[in-house]
């Protein structure tokens, strides 16, 4: 009986094979990370395979190692597999310049840019973008100046909330950002017929992510905020690789559902070296608007409870309020409405502690 005859094993198929491996905690591959250096194929179909990881957990090496192991040993005919792995701490978050001195290396800072906050959660429909366009809002009115950028890909709602609809223009080849209420803002609703899906893939996104980074006319500003899209994909990870942020805010709500989810966000972060500036508990409480009795709908505290848990900054309570709704369907936010309301100051508040965080820096 003849021996079975395999298909000559090649690079191709080898990494195609490592597009099945995740980065721990992420959805994206190590290869279009750009973690798989090289691949090389020698007799009897012995492969090596080359990798570099940026990386505080040591155990994400390992696991890496052993992902790719597995994927490969299901090729036809491969032979042994060595796995070569460089592993490199990034830099400490301390020692990352600040604006004007230089940014992190490959992640540049945006010029005139001195500040980058990501707004983000670890699941949909706890007021995310809500809490980033009042938080802005907040930041402006206390005499700073302000971006925002809808990087929401799938579903930008910044310009709506925001009662932004007019094309952005053009000079020097670059887009200029939509300014109302003393922001600047940019996003794909902007940019896309009205009710237009996104039906984009990872490498698209990362350069839809990188036009509003680099390509953009922000011009001087103290706090570029970006509302991200809930969860960990594709356009979180084309962010921190683009830019060096200064910190990221994860929105909850107080519900021990949400607050697990939250944690995977902090996780998010900080797997790819971006300070956790804080919690905000976003629908903390209800206010009767008859009675002015308090309830807790969604429990209580426990936003408070998560941060001193994870030890890191709880920013504040944002209340459950129609007025807040209201105010974001009408494009008018609820912090430019009804300045001295009590959510507005809850945001106000917030937008503070943000600050405090930033300095400390």
């Amino acid at each position: 009986m003849f021996g079975q005859v395999h298909q000559p094993l090649t690079e191709e198929k080898v990494r195609e094979a490592l597009k099945a491996v995740k980065f721990p905690g992420f959805s994206r591959d190590i290869v279009s990370f750009g973690i798989v250096k090289s691949i090389s194929i020698a007799e009897k179909n012995n492969v090596s395979v080359a990798l570099h990881i940026v990386t505080r957990d040591p155990a994400v090496p390992q696991k890496i190692e052993q992902d790719v192991k597995d994927s490969l040993s299901h090729l036809d005919g491969i032979g042994r597999v060595d796995v070569q792995t460089t592993a490199q701490q990034p830099p400490q978050q301390g020692q990352m310049p600040m604006a004007g001195a230089g940014a992190a290396p490959g992640r540049p800072q945006i010029p005139g840019v001195k500040h980058i906050v990501a707004v983000g959660s670890g699941k949909g429909g706890v007021g995310k973008s809500t809490v980033a366009v009042n938080l802005a809002c907040a930041l402006s009115q206390q005499g700073h100046q302000i971006g925002l950028m809808d990087a929401d890909i799938y579903g930008p709602s910044v310009p709506k909330m925001m009662g932004a609809s007019q094309r952005p223009t053009i000079t020097d080849e670059k887009l200029d950002p939509v300014e109302n209420y003393g922001l600047k803002m940019m996003s794909m609703a902007l940019l896309l017929d009205n009710n237009a899906p996104v039906i984009w893939r990872g490498p698209m996104i990362m350069k839809a992510i990188q036009q509003f980074t680099g390509a953009v006319n922000w011009g001087e500003l103290d706090v570029l905020v970006v509302d991200l899209p809930p969860g960990t994909g594709d356009a979180q990870l084309s962010l921190v690789q683009t830019v060096a942020l200064d910190g990221g805010v994860i929105v909850t709500t107080p519900q021990d559902v949400a607050l697990e989810v939250a944690r995977r966000g902090i996780q998010m972060f900080e797997k790819v070296n971006v300070k956790i500036l804080g919690i905000v508990e976003n629908m903390s409480y209800y206010v009767c608007p008859h009675c002015g009795e308090h309830d807790d709908v969604f429990g209580h505290g426990g936003g408070k409870q998560e941060a001193e848990r994870l030890e890191v900054p709880f920013l504040g309570e944002i209340p459950l309020f129609t007025e807040i709704r209201i105010c974001g369907d009408k494009g008018l936010p609820v912090v430019v409405a009804a300045p001295e309301s009590e959510p507005a100051k809850a945001f106000q508040k917030c937008a503070e502690a943000i600050l405090k965080q930033l300095e400390k820096r």
